[in-house]
This record gives C-alpha cells, structure tokens and sequence, in this order.
C-alpha cells in the first residue's frame, strides 16, 4: 500500500545502482507487480542523485512527468526525497534526521509486532563503553558506578515545547549549533545493552553494570519532557542519574596524577 510511513528511502541506494547498471548495458525497465508508487519514487530519487536535483527539480522540470504525467508521490515519500536531498543523494546513516526517521519507521513496526522486527535492528545503537577504535571522547556515565552509557551523538535533540519531528529541515548540524536545545531530560537512541527495549513495548532502563534505574523508555505512548515537548518513541535517562563526561580530560588528568 502507499502508506506515508512505509519506508523506501532505506533502499534507494540499491534501486539507484540497479538502474543505473541497466543503463549501462542499454536499457532497464524499473517495475514492480503490485505498487507503482515505489517504482515512481525509485525513478524520481534516481534522477535526483544522477543530475543532482532537488525534489521539486526531479518532479516538476519534467524529468519524470514527461514520461508519466500523472506521477504525485504522497506526503510521506515526498519527505523522504527531501531528505534524500539534504543527505547529498546518499542514505547517510549518521544524519540526525535519518537516524529520527528510522527511529519512527521502527515505532511503527514495534506496534504492529510487539517486538523490535530484525529488519529495524540498526537504530539499536552500539555500546559505547565496548568501542575501542575512534570511541567518542564525549560520554555519559551511571554517576553510581561510572560505567559509560551513552555517547554524545546518540543524544538525540529537542528545543523545549516542540515535538521533534524527522521532516524538520531545521535538524541540521548548521541549524542545531545556533538553536537552544532543552537539556531537562537526555533522550537517546536505543542502545544495545537496554535489552528489554526489544521485547517490551515500555519499561525501565538500568545500568547494566550496578543496576540503578537511569531512566525508562515507551515506544509507543512516549513520554513528555518537563520542558513540554511530546517525544515519541521515548528512551530518556533522568539527568540526576547521570554525568556528563570529557574522557580526553580524565586520561590527560590521570596521566598527570
């Protein structure tokens, strides 16, 4: 079905090379038995990565209504060609509204489900205190034992009294540096040592190490953020349970000591 939230930005990547591959050998036909609509926004996210084009550029110049007059991708697709836009024509797995957008398509799936499906398991984050080659310098810690949480970039932002939201240009790393961002409670990506995040539709999150309660998660009711902001789906830890934490400074402290 065409469904706002069904996710094809994931794959336009392969679509793209599919095509382009046919292309190279004379001509390819791009079909699919049961959606037009994925074949229509396959095409257009092509066109837009092979000339460089920006959504409105692709559709609206003639590129694609020339050959089918009657082509209109719903809201939801639009948006995910836009971000194909802002992303430069690649799916770029570190861009903060990619990682929402996931996020999102994954809430949806645990609804249906019940449990975290195999397919959504890439916005389950790797253990930061696990990460020796390049680990981030900025890391959250249990101020109980001090084992490492959470990294700085699986923060995931909010400005107070507004509902994030993945289609919201705004969330570039340009646009972030000048915005106020709300710091009453950290909302994070999941990360894989909250085990019960995929077999559970809400629940505590504790330290894996001492076992304190650090903060809890909903994927589907989310939670409201003192500031007033709706965030959903919702995986906080409580700012009083733990620290914020230069782990660049602690070696040049320790070394010196």
């Amino acid at each position: 079905t065409d469904t706002p939230r069904e996710d094809l930005l994931s794959h336009f990547e392969d679509t793209a090379e599919f095509i382009m591959t046919g292309q190279e050998q004379g001509v390819v036909l791009v079909h699919c038995y049961c959606r037009f609509f994925e074949v229509q926004n396959s095409v257009i996210a092509y066109m837009m990565k092979k000339y460089e084009l920006s959504y409105e550029e692709a559709l609206l110049r003639g590129l694609v209504k020339s050959k089918r007059r009657f082509v209109g991708p719903n809201p939801g697709f639009i948006a995910q060609l836009q971000l194909y836009e802002t992303m430069k024509w690649r799916v770029d797995r570190n861009n903060i509204q990619f990682r929402m957008y996931r996020l999102q398509i994954a809430a949806d799936q645990v609804k249906k489900a019940k449990i975290l499906p195999q397919s959504c398991m890439d916005v389950v984050k790797s253990d930061p205190s696990l990460i020796t080659v390049k680990p981030e310098p900025l890391v959250y810690r249990c101020r109980k034992c001090r084992r490492i949480v959470a990294s700085a970039s699986n923060v995931l932002p909010h400005v107070p009294k507004e509902k994030p939201v993945w289609t919201d240009r705004k969330w570039t790393l340009e646009n972030r540096e000048k915005m106020t961002l709300c710091s009453d409670i950290y909302f994070v990506e999941p990360i894989v040592w909250m085990p019960s995040i995929m077999q559970s539709l809400q629940g505590k999150i504790n330290c894996p190490k001492c076992n304190t309660k650090l903060g809890s998660f909903s994927w589907i009711m989310g939670c409201q953020c003192p500031c007033g902001s709706k965030i959903s789906p919702a995986f906080y830890l409580v700012p009083s349970k733990v620290e914020f934490s230069n782990m660049v400074s602690e070696r040049a402290d320790y070394s010196m000591t």
